[in-house]
């Protein structure tokens, strides 16, 4: 019974720690041919990506609050934190050779871009809410005692 008591107090005790930072994000936006041309070393099995990366502010790991700095592209293993920068002229060559178009790779989702902020403001938006007391709140009238 001690030993129940002594761990409740402590898990009790614990405080929820919410992370919030700057994060980067890498999402992979086109698939390109695995061949020798993007693999990550000569002779691998392992082959790259073409990737976005952008840094947002980020709560909770799942409300990306804003952008703090723009998306560009990059070359990226798939499931993997490792990216490689290119050059004008890579990028240009990928482009090219594969057909695909800077601009449209470049577009953040809806909810990277705005969803966090319409979260935030709702979440402040509820919290004055229930600050304010609401006015439709009917006053009582005093019920006076009748002599019987």
């Amino acid at each position: 019974m001690t030993i129940i008591a002594f761990s409740v107090s402590i898990m009790a005790s614990a405080k929820v720690r919410i992370p919030f930072g700057k994060i980067d994000k890498i999402e992979i936006v086109a698939n390109l041919p695995d061949n020798e041309k993007y693999t990550v070393s000569e002779g691998s099995k392992e082959y790259l990506d073409l990737a976005t990366l952008h840094q947002e502010y980020n709560i909770a790991w799942v409300i990306p609050a804003w952008i703090t700095q723009e998306p560009k592209l990059v070359l990226a293993k798939k499931d993997s934190d490792v990216y490689y920068e290119l050059t004008d002229q890579q990028l240009a060559e990928i482009m090219k050779d594969n057909k695909l178009d800077k601009e449209s790779l470049l577009q953040l989702g809806l909810y990277t871009r705005y969803g966090g902020k319409v979260i935030l403001t709702l979440l402040i938006g509820l919290i004055i809410y229930g600050i304010y007391p609401s006015k439709d709140e009917e006053e009582t009238e005093e019920v006076q005692p009748t002599n019987v």
